[in-house]
């Protein structure tokens, strides 16, 4: 990447202290209108009822946005947040350019979690797909799109590692494995940053939430995370880092505490780790309000004691919460913060816009560009891709899937006709009438189906179809941020639907909308079949039909545990044993009330194929183990399986979790082909950390395991 250092020291030293304080404010537009409350307080009047959906649209119909030019004039604003056309970010980019002293371009940044116009799965959805050469090129479609509309820097990907169903966020990420989410995080910043940040089509990544933001005590979005250096260095700090490897630009501290520093102000985390150890010299970005939030923590005074612990720290912009640019001069002038630690902070933001080339090429877009930029047809069937291959098949007794062509199905469940339900949250570009439902699907591909709006219905069509489909799970507003659930187990409403269904006496099969795992006991033991579908995008409608009526065969393989019940929420594959592993016997570490096992493990997925396998062989080189296993495609169908290999290191000197991923490949297989796959595990990546934190190697014996899912039990051991 090119040198800009000596530029950025020369127009450092040009700017006033108002000019370099600006340019760590970022702000997004405010909504004025005819309403006496804030607009913060307006959504909370609609979400805790106090005013509907209809008044509280009736009420945003009349506002309009506050772009603060005046204060962008004055050189107070370095970036904006959540402005994504082409027109408005060439307007303020013109004022920041020809109307303000210095004409230092704006950073726009945006949302683009998992598509922009055109969007892709949730990333929890896309995760299941085990397939980084898809997670880029989609992150790249994204970038194409985002950037027509001006976008120069999105706030992705999330690589919080999530082992607890209840948090909301778990859609967001890549699951509850640390190695997939890193494999996941460094693929989708080669897909937004492409082969040169300076692109017109390029934009920066911006990791989150730095650190362990998916550990939030009890699942509750927000809320404290306390935990051992050494768990949190080798569950979660890894997927950051391999984001940082992979030439992510941009990190953003996380919401939440670590054992009771805030990760906003967290000197340690921000300097000593990211900056110090690991190298970073990008941009770290708040996250929104997040400053400010630190007095509420209770390690701030006030919001001047807030910007000063921030500053310090090495958040280097504060995202909306206007403590920067309304206490950083007085801290600076009254000699509590020196100006070259202000002067730090500014170069990193300098830094990332000439990165991106905004000095040579402020207006990296037009109307013209952005109109032909948006949903392409090799877009959409990258959607429509991604949406299939993310889609798990949890059940199929009697092979009731793939269906017949001519096939007589009815459908049932609200969500088969809701467009817009099917984007998922975190999809702030989305148009529901870019979506395509099942039942337009159903319309398009001329398939004999009946759709029952009401139970009343369920008996007269059961007489008619051959099927029975029920589009039951969650509405997309119950995952995602402040969407945390203390029972995630169907509503009644939907398991009353599937029961009506299942008394007719004909094949039901239930296809699950939803952003998190779902405890679906009731599911997993009536219901012939179940087909985990998330939230898909754009073309979930068509994604959905290719899977039942087997145009492709399903090749998803879950990256988090279904729980059976919520009180065993924490639930994830790589526990420890305890010295009471859960068994048949009383004292053993159970529930009285929950099964042992998970209902559906991690790395589990069916398809309409089987597959078998075999010769397991293990050996270890001077840096690594190297391990080796036939996979067999036993079925009458080609067909596409995940290898996965686990190690467990058998007696250590602090315990060590009973199945860790160490690899995993997607191979494709022709009905009766074997492959032979193979994984090299860096003996680097074997070791753990010591009660005092010194890095210790695995020795003794390691057992190797090698299947479809983590329950496999083809294993070798092997003496390190």
């Amino acid at each position: 990447m090119k040198n800009y250092e000596d530029k950025i020291k020369d127009l450092c030293s040009q700017m006033t202290l108002e000019e370099k304080i600006g340019q760590l404010q970022q702000c997004g537009p405010s909504l004025v209108g005819a309403f006496d409350v804030s607009f913060d307080e307006l959504l909370n009047m609609m979400f805790d009822g106090r005013i509907s959906q209809e008044e509280f649209n009736r009420l945003m119909g009349t506002a309009k946005q506050d772009f603060h030019e005046e204060d962008l004039r004055a050189g107070k604003i370095g970036s904006y947040n959540g402005v994504g056309d082409a027109a408005t970010v060439n307007r303020l980019q013109k004022i920041a350019v020809e109307e303000t002293r210095l004409g230092i371009p704006l950073l726009f940044g945006y949302d683009v979690i998992h598509g922009f116009r055109t969007v892709t799965p949730i990333p929890l959805a896309e995760s299941c797909a085990w397939e980084p050469e898809l997670w880029e090129k989609t992150g790249r479609i994204a970038a194409k799109e985002a950037t027509a509309a001006g976008v120069h820097m999105t706030f992705a990907p999330m690589v919080d590692v999530s082992k607890d169903a209840r948090w909301g966020r778990v859609s967001e990420g890549a699951g509850e494995d640390v190695l997939l989410n890193g494999v996941y995080g460094a693929a989708k910043v080669k897909g937004f940053q492409g082969d040169d940040l300076s692109k017109e089509d390029a934009m920066a990544a911006c990791l989150k939430h730095f650190a362990a933001y998916g550990a939030g005590e009890a699942g509750r979005d927000y809320n404290r995370v306390d935990m051992s250096m050494q768990r949190l260095w080798e569950e979660y700090m890894p997927a950051y880092k391999a984001c940082i490897d992979a030439g992510a630009r941009a990190v953003m501290p996380a919401f939440n505490d670590i054992n009771g520093v805030p990760c906003t102000v967290n000197r340690w985390l921000l300097r000593d780790i990211l900056r110090k150890k690991w190298g970073f010299d990008g941009l770290v970005i708040s996250d929104s309000n997040a400053i400010a939030e630190c007095v509420s923590h209770g390690i701030a005074e006030n919001k001047k004691d807030a910007a000063k612990q921030a500053i310090f720290a090495g958040t280097d912009m504060d995202m909306s919460s206007n403590s920067y640019i309304e206490c950083l001069k007085e801290l600076v002038e009254e000699g509590e913060v020196p100006e070259s630690v202000l002067d730090e902070a500014v170069e990193d933001v300098l830094r990332i816009k000439f990165e991106l080339g905004l000095f040579d090429n402020p207006y990296q877009t037009s109307g013209e560009r952005e109109s032909q930029a948006m949903l392409k047809e090799e877009y959409r069937l990258i959607a429509r891709e991604a949406a299939v291959k993310s889609m798990v098949l949890l059940k199929n007794e009697n092979d009731v899937l793939p269906l017949k062509k001519d096939a007589r199905i009815g459908v049932f469940g609200a969500l088969a006709a809701d467009k817009g339900q099917m984007t998922g949250a975190w999809s702030i570009g989305a148009r529901p009438e870019d979506c395509i439902s099942i039942l337009e699907a159903c319309r398009e591909r001329g398939i004999s189906y009946q759709y029952g709006e009401n139970l009343s219905d369920i008996q007269r069509i059961a007489d008619e179809s051959d099927v029975l489909v029920a589009a039951v799970g969650e509405l997309k507003e119950e995952s995602g941020e402040a969407a945390s659930r203390a029972d995630i187990t169907l509503n009644q409403e939907h398991l009353s639907l599937i029961k009506e269904l299942l008394g007719t006496g004909k094949p039901v099969v239930a296809v699950l909308f939803n952003g998190r795992p779902l405890a679906i006991p009731e599911l997993a033991e009536h219901v012939q079949t179940i087909v985990e579908a998330w939230h898909p995008g754009v073309e979930a409608g068509p994604a959905v039909l290719d899977v039942l009526y087997g145009d492709v065969n399903p090749s998803g393989k879950l990256t988090v545990t279904f729980p059976a019940a919520t009180g065993q929420c924490p639930m994830y594959y790589a526990h420890i044993n305890t010295g009471r592993p859960g068994g048949k016997s009383k004292f053993t570490s159970k529930y009285l009330d929950a099964p042992v096992e998970p209902l559906y493990p991690f790395g589990y997925g069916l398809s309409y194929t089987s597959y078998t396998y075999g010769d397991l062989k293990a050996e270890k080189t001077k840096d690594a183990v190297r391990v080796s296993v036939s996979v067999t495609n036993a079925g009458k169908r080609d067909g596409d399986e995940t290898a996965q290999c686990y190690v467990q290191d058998v007696a250590a000197k602090r315990v060590r979790p009973v199945r860790q991923l160490k690899g995993f490949e997607k191979v494709s297989l022709k009905a009766g082909e074997t492959k032979k796959v193979e994984f090299v595990i860096p003996l680097t990546d074997l070791s753990y950390y010591g009660w005092d934190m010194e890095e210790i190697p695995c020795e003794g014996t390691l057992r190797i395991y090698a299947g479809g899912d983590s329950r496999t039990e083809l294993m070798k051991e092997l003496i390190l």
